[in-house]
């Protein structure tokens, strides 16, 4: 998997972009759901750079991640951790969680692969899920100056 920097929008992205892809396709309700919520544009991407950021997980997917007996992709969880670990800042963290919560949930369906995906990033972020109610990506995309400090793009 190529690694993007740290609390960037490259990096939020592509994990919206795996909780889109986690149940095996994109749900037309998924997208209308980003496209209300202006999620994208949130998270400082354009919608081509956004579509860049899937084309390029759907590539390395196909390098790294297991193929079933049913042909479907899945990485294991050492992959995951590594692309949740590029998210470092907690209030981060949050509403990366929170809007892949909004995805899983916009298709009334859980799959496999979208519960090990969520659950994953609330045992390594360390979050609980009530502490992500009151959590979405803000107007303006966050971007950290420091660990300890956030500031408006």
């Amino acid at each position: 998997m190529r690694h993007y920097r740290s609390d960037s929008p490259e990096a939020m992205g592509r994990l919206v972009a795996l909780t889109l892809m986690a149940d095996g396709a994109i749900d037309a309700s998924e997208l209308k759901l980003l496209d209300s919520k202006e999620t994208i544009r949130r998270l400082g991407l354009s919608d081509t750079h956004f579509d860049q950021l899937i084309h390029e997980l759907c590539d390395d997917m196909l390098i790294s991640a297991h193929r079933t007996s049913a042909g479907h992709l899945e990485l294991n969880t050492q992959s995951i951790d590594l692309l949740l670990a590029e998210i470092k800042h907690p209030v981060l963290q949050k509403q990366v969680l929170h809007t892949m919560l909004d995805i899983v949930y916009a298709d009334r369906e859980l799959s496999g692969g979208e519960a090990v995906l969520v659950s994953e990033a609330m045992r390594l972020w360390e979050i609980d899920l009530h502490e992500v109610s009151d959590f979405s990506v803000p107007k303006n995309h966050l971007r950290t100056q420091n660990q300890n400090e956030l500031a408006y793009a």
